[in-house]
């Protein structure tokens, strides 16, 4: 997708990298993949804090049971567990119980692990690159400066939920980032208006307002592929740039059409999203989208289930009509602080 050899993925880049002294510098491995026909979907996500030699790791399942992490079809958290000297990322097993990963094909095909026992759960499965790992040009949210990959895979392989065997056969996606994180690179260093500057009256229902303030951190992440692979896209929304009927634009990502990649054209790719009236998650979703190249692609999906960590944000599996294909994927709908209990608070008083 690009002929920029600054923003081609190297072999060096299955390993982690020499970064600076920084406290906060963080690397990370994240593999997502999904289950229909369970309703299933699945996160395995690792940052490795190299300057103070720990890493924490989780994985969480989630079907259409529960939402929070303790009702969860499955979630495993171990926070800054001790790493070994020199820990090479192509073949590692993470520390107190962590799945492992090896890499088989460089950039291309991995190969992942996990088992808990007493829980009757497990994974074994096998990541293989659809196209090269993909580096979205530095200087777009959220990657002002910090190098991330994101790589469309086929993900053949197990999951041994409850005891039961359940064959995995489907679309995954996969990123690797590093950079500083955390500590004072978690807030906007922006400055914003104040309040009495803001938008008051969008023009629509008063949490659009609340989705359009600036400064909060806001971005949605949302893909969605056939199970052919031929069609899909993947891409990050600037919710705070939403105009008043709540199209927000998309700043940086991919379109597959016909099986052919292309960069999206921020200029005319956008997302709309309808929310529960209740709950205030992204119940469904528009998506159009057009390329450098000028092709197009609409998108319509819906929400299938869901889960939010802590109060941060919420991930849904979504189901994609595209093309007149029907395509799987994820919307990671993400916030900070008092963000979401700000927009339910408004869509109570709306009602």
């Amino acid at each position: 997708m690009t002929d920029d050899p600054h923003l081609i993925f190297t072999p060096d880049d299955d390993r982690y990298h020499q970064l600076s002294d920084d406290p906060y510098e963080t690397e990370t491995n994240w593999w997502s993949f999904n289950i229909p026909e369970r309703k299933i979907a699945c996160w395995l996500h690792t940052p490795y804090y190299p300057n103070r030699k720990t890493v924490t790791w989780r994985i969480f399942v989630w079907d259409d049971q529960g939402i929070e992490p303790g009702r969860l079809a499955y979630y495993k958290k171990v926070e800054e567990a001790p790493m070994p000297d020199a820990p090479d990322l192509r073949d590692i097993t993470f520390p107190q119980g962590g799945y492992s990963l090896k890499m088989l094909e460089p950039g291309m095909q991995y190969h992942l692990a996990y088992e808990d026992k007493e829980r009757g759960f497990a994974l074994d499965f096998t990541h293989t690159g659809v196209h090269p790992p993909h580096r979205f040009q530095p200087g777009e949210p959220p990657f002002m400066q910090t190098p991330h990959y994101d790589q469309l895979g086929h993900v053949v392989g197990t999951m041994t939920l409850r005891g039961e065997k359940i064959a995995i056969d489907g679309v995954g996606v996969r990123d690797r980032t590093w950079g500083p994180r955390g500590g004072p690179y978690q807030t906007s260093r922006k400055k914003h208006a104040d309040d009495s500057q803001r938008v008051k009256h969008p023009g629509g229902p008063l949490w659009r307002q609340i989705e359009r303030e600036r400064g909060r951190g806001r971005i949605d992440y949302i893909y969605g592929h056939s199970l052919d692979f031929q069609t899909g896209f993947l891409g990050f929304v600037r919710m705070q740039d939403a105009d008043a009927k709540g199209w927000a634009p998309m700043n940086v990502g991919w379109l597959l059409k016909d099986g052919v990649f292309g960069e999206i054209d921020k200029t005319g790719s956008r997302m709309l999203n309808f929310r529960d009236p209740v709950a205030g998650w992204n119940s469904h979703m528009l998506v159009d989208l057009t390329d450098t190249t000028g092709r197009r692609l609409e998108a319509e999906g819906q929400s299938v289930s869901r889960m939010s960590e802590g109060g941060y944000g919420l991930n849904q599996l979504m189901r994609w009509e595209m093309d007149g294909k029907i395509g799987w994927g994820e919307d990671q709908d993400v916030w900070v602080g008092d963000h979401f209990a700000r927009m339910l608070n408004a869509l109570r008083t709306t009602r």
